[in-house]
């Protein structure tokens, strides 16, 4: 055996490191898990991954193929590793006031190794190069989120939230290996690379098409695959929630880019139809249903509907531009959409307080933190000159220039629609009174790390040439 090929998957072998690491620390550290005693300190999950996001973060040059063709690897796929890699950590700086409660202080540990294990199942994911590797990185990545989901188990939101994920999740799974049976069975390989070569539009093959786009448009959560958002993002904690709507729907829209290019190529008359219509839904009707929502992390699980019919934009062009505007459009988003999260989180943490009516004269007791928000629902709506404008920009280039006209077009009606939505909390923030505002605070180091990165992302993305540098990479399509 050539265990040179190991190499090629030291993003995996890095991060499995620091997960056998905190492991160990966890059973150092917190001994005696009924009586809490000794606690788990945040420095070392957030140091731990920093270090291996460097590590990870320049890519090599060169695309490779190990275990037969069983993982890939090629420098775009290293970006989207480190892209995960940084939301991930930016989860941690976001957690760790949520952490340091009296009822999650002995879970600490279970938190940073179920967070980094649905990590390391994306990993897998996104270098699959057969429908095998991709089921196990999908497995792995799905059921440690649904216990973080559940994490807050004596809340009946949490429990219920949690239960209601899994049994959709083990669903889709379900739906989608049915899908790629139907794929073995008509081509005789799983491998990708070998598939387009036997795909030829049968319709035993385009049910399989149907079930795997069924499948993960659950991971995505597009419309009409999208009911479990809602309360789910409402019942899990919100630390959870920021997590599970950036960086678990970043790799599956990565996934689903690169599988509909090489897998399903020759029938993209067929899942450019579906896929035309399903954006058009999930843009459109999330809008609708985010305007009349009053608990923000509702309006935040429409808001980020909505955001996942734009990145599919990217998926419809199935171009080197498309693949380009894509991942960039994940970075952007994962960043303005973290910050977001990140006040929510802090907010609630010390007032308990998560309506939008509760937001009413945020700005007169913490400008800051109002003016924070602002600045990611600005990104998050696309208005110049923030990241999310940019961002925005690309992924409708890609689309247009790929034929979809009158796709852009209402993207961007859509575009103008999202705006209001956004600027409501912002009204609630700086133009409502309340008698009763949220009491000013001080938020703790960790989440003020947490946000800096998040704005000197919405600022900073847009003009630093990351979108000229990712066009320059081997996707391996």
């Amino acid at each position: 055996m050539d265990y040179s090929q190991f190499l090629y998957m030291h993003a995996e072998l890095s991060l499995l490191a620091v997960i056998l690491v905190l492991f160990i620390a966890d059973l150092v550290m917190c001994p005696d898990k009924k009586s809490g005693r000794g606690t788990f300190n945040t420095a070392l999950p957030v140091v731990l991954l920093a270090i291996h996001t460097v590590i990870t973060l320049v890519p090599c040059q060169e695309s490779a193929e190990a275990f037969g063709g069983m993982y890939i690897y090629t420098p775009m796929m290293s970006v989207v590793k480190s892209v995960l890699s940084v939301g991930t950590l930016v989860v941690f700086l976001m957690a760790h006031s949520w952490l340091k409660r009296e009822e999650n202080l002995v879970k600490q540990g279970e938190f940073y190794l179920l967070t980094l294990s649905t990590l390391l199942g994306m990993y897998f994911m996104v270098s699959a190069g057969h429908f095998l590797m991709f089921f196990i990185g999908l497995e792995l990545a799905s059921v440690p989120m649904s216990a973080l989901v559940a994490f807050d188990k004596r809340r009946h939101e949490s429990a219920e939230a949690g239960a209601k994920f899994i049994l959709l999740a083990l669903f889709s799974s379900a739906l989608l290996l049915y899908g790629v049976s139907f794929i073995y069975g008509t081509c005789g390989t799983l491998y990708f690379n070998e598939l387009a070569s036997h795909v030829d539009g049968s319709l035993v093959q385009i049910l399989a098409l149907a079930c795997f786009i069924a499948g993960m448009g659950f991971k995505i959560s597009l419309v009409p695959f999208h009911l479990w958002t809602a309360d789910t993002y409402e019942g899990a904690p919100t630390v959870v929630t920021g997590y599970l709507s950036v960086v678990s729907k970043s790799s599956a829209a990565f996934v689903l880019l690169i599988v509909l290019m090489k897998v399903f190529a020759p029938m993209v008359e067929s899942w450019d139809v579906v896929l035309f219509w399903i954006t058009v839904a999930s843009i459109t009707l999330a809008n609708i249903f985010a305007v009349r929502q009053k608990n923000l992390k509702r309006f935040m699980a429409f808001s980020a509907i909505s955001q996942a019919g734009y990145v599919i934009l990217g998926v419809m062009s199935g171009t080197a531009q498309g693949m380009t505007a894509l991942v960039f459009y994940l970075l952007v988003y994962m960043v303005a959409n973290l910050g977001a999260f990140a006040v929510l989180n802090v907010v609630e943490q010390h007032s308990g307080k998560i309506g939008m009516d509760d937001y009413n004269g945020l700005y007169s007791t913490n400008p800051r933190l109002a003016f924070l928000m602002t600045l990611c629902l600005f990104s998050l709506a696309g208005i110049p000159p923030f990241a999310g404008f940019f961002s925005k920009i690309f992924v409708f280039m890609a689309a247009f220039n790929a034929g979809h006209h009158l796709l852009v077009f209402i993207a961007l009606v859509n575009t103008v629609i999202s705006l209001y939505y956004y600027l409501l909390i912002v009204k609630a923030m700086y133009i409502k009174p309340n008698e009763a505002p949220i009491a000013t605070f001080r938020s703790d180091n960790y989440t003020r790390v947490g946000l800096f990165v998040c704005l000197l992302g919405v600022f900073v993305l847009g003009f630093v040439g990351v979108y000229n540098y990712l066009s320059t990479l081997s996707y391996g399509i």
